[in-house]
């Protein structure tokens, strides 16, 4: 491995955020019944003409402007002829040599050092059908609700130098997408996909040695872990004399291993022409400063801002920034409460610790800024207990609730009556003399002891403070 450099690329394919298709009416509603939003154009029937969605356009540019592209004033759609069961006119609407968007970037950080991920295109295509294998065999049925479905492909050059930088890559460009809603970015339908060419090369060396594209990479781990095994396969292939095949290979997930499917040897001929069906793609520059102006605070700026206006740590305002939903959860909840490391500790803990238990985002959930920081703020003013707050978020998350229905509905209020503590802190003391003793006799981690006994007399509704106090008091004299 150390005798050689590791040279990756990527290519990206993302569902436009659009209600209908790219050149038809049709839904792209996700889930419907097969072949339930198809219509003769999405179908390929002769006679039909393709009308491009302006929206789709729009987003494209979206995307491009916020990876810091140059936007074609004049670009155009091209067919891409190949035969395949779930394309239905035997060739594909996308852009060849003129794409919508080109010479873009994105910056990553690994391991604390910055580096610059260049953007070679971004075009605008078609989505193909999807094709549904009969579990009994005998056959495949065809499902064309996707065939249509507006799509960007963002490929980048090789400029990415190890299977962290690829997932650093994809978990900013995901971030970007969301961030800007010209994507949900939902891996698990689709709307995110991953390819990425793989090679090596001798350390000092400015040749590419032979790549292997990898495919069928449904995560950011798998993504890892795929090219993770990749580069060690062609090393030690490499090492022991043989020769790298150019090939297409899939990842197995279940097994840890890529998979050869096909052999590249010579490029496949796609016979590109322009579409005769389609008119040149035009962006005037009031239209590109039109989409210009709907970007937002993108995750970068907004980490910047988390850091600098709330004195955030890199890593808090990273994990926070990476996810659009939490971070516009964190910024309306420090509007109402002036405590933002409180807050962020919350998300990065109690918050993400369900939601990644779930598989769920914030937006899916019974927490709202507004019952969280009710329930930071009970907290605060010594109604509750730290680990009782747990347990109403607890209840909260799991029930439509707010913090004090729940404290009042299970009578969770903090005792912080001093002669309520009193009576049995000296309950406590009478019942653990071994541990009186110890902590008299300078054994003082004893005092731990005697004050969990007194929460769990209390079913953790003491104040831990007053404990602390009035039982130190009472052990001293």
């Amino acid at each position: 491995m150390a005798n050689y450099e590791t040279v990756i690329g990527l290519e990206v394919h993302s569902e436009l955020l659009t209600s209908t298709k790219i050149f038809c009416g049709c839904s792209t509603s996700f889930g419907d019944e097969p072949n339930s939003n198809v219509c003769p154009i999405c179908l390929g029937m002769p006679g039909t003409l393709p009308v491009l969605n302006n929206r789709a356009l729009e987003l494209a540019a979206k995307a491009g402007l916020s990876l810091n592209c140059e936007i074609a004033d004049f670009s155009k759609f091209d067919r891409k002829n190949y035969f395949y069961p779930d394309l239905p006119k035997a060739y594909q609407i996308s852009q060849f040599d003129l794409p919508i968007a080109k010479n873009g970037y994105l910056d990553v950080t690994v391991n604390g050092e910055k580096k610059r991920i260049r953007i070679n295109r971004i075009h605008m295509e078609e989505d193909a059908g999807k094709l549904v294998h009969s579990e009994r065999g005998g056959g495949s049925l065809v499902d064309f609700n996707r065939t249509g479905v507006p799509l960007i492909e963002i490929v980048t050059e090789p400029d990415i130098g190890s299977p962290e930088e690829a997932k650093a890559f994809l978990e900013g460009l995901k971030a970007i997408l969301q961030y800007t809603d010209v994507s949900d970015c939902k891996m698990e339908e689709g709307s995110l996909r991953c390819d990425a060419n793989v090679s090596l090369r001798p350390v000092g060396s400015t040749e590419f040695g032979t790549k292997t594209e990898v495919k069928n990479m449904n995560s950011f781990r798998a993504v890892e872990r795929a090219l993770n095994y990749e580069v060690e396969r062609q090393a030690e292939a490499l090492e022991d004399g043989e020769e790298i095949i150019q090939e297409t290979r899939r990842w197995d997930e279940d097994r840890g291993i890529t998979i050869s499917m096909r052999s590249k040897e010579e490029a496949h001929d796609y016979r590109y022409f322009p579409d005769p069906d389609l008119v040149p793609v035009v962006m005037k520059e009031e239209q590109i400063e039109k989409v210009r102006q709907e970007i937002p605070e993108l995750p970068n700026d907004k980490k910047e801002r988390f850091i600098k206006d709330f004195n955030l740590s890199e890593y808090d305002a990273s994990v926070i920034t990476a996810d659009k939903s939490l971070a516009e959860f964190f910024d309306e909840c420090v509007k109402t409460y002036d405590e933002p490391k409180k807050i962020a500790n919350w998300i990065m803990g109690e918050i993400s610790r369900v939601l990644n238990e779930d598989q769920i985002g914030i937006e899916d959930t019974n927490i709202s800024p507004e019952r969280l920081t009710e329930l930071l703020k009970l907290e605060d003013e010594g109604t509750i207990s730290n680990k009782i707050a747990k347990e109403v978020f607890e209840d909260m998350y799991q029930n439509d609730k707010s913090p004090k229905q729940i404290v009042e509905e299970k009578g969770l209020v903090q005792i912080s009556d001093t002669s309520e503590l009193e009576g049995i802190i000296d309950q406590v003391i009478s019942e653990n003399p071994s541990a009186v003793e110890d902590y008299r006799g300078g054994k003082k981690k004893a005092m731990g002891f005697l004050v969990g006994q007194v929460m769990k007399k209390t079913k953790g509704k003491a104040n831990p403070q007053k404990v602390n106090e009035l039982l130190q008091e009472k052990l001293e004299n």
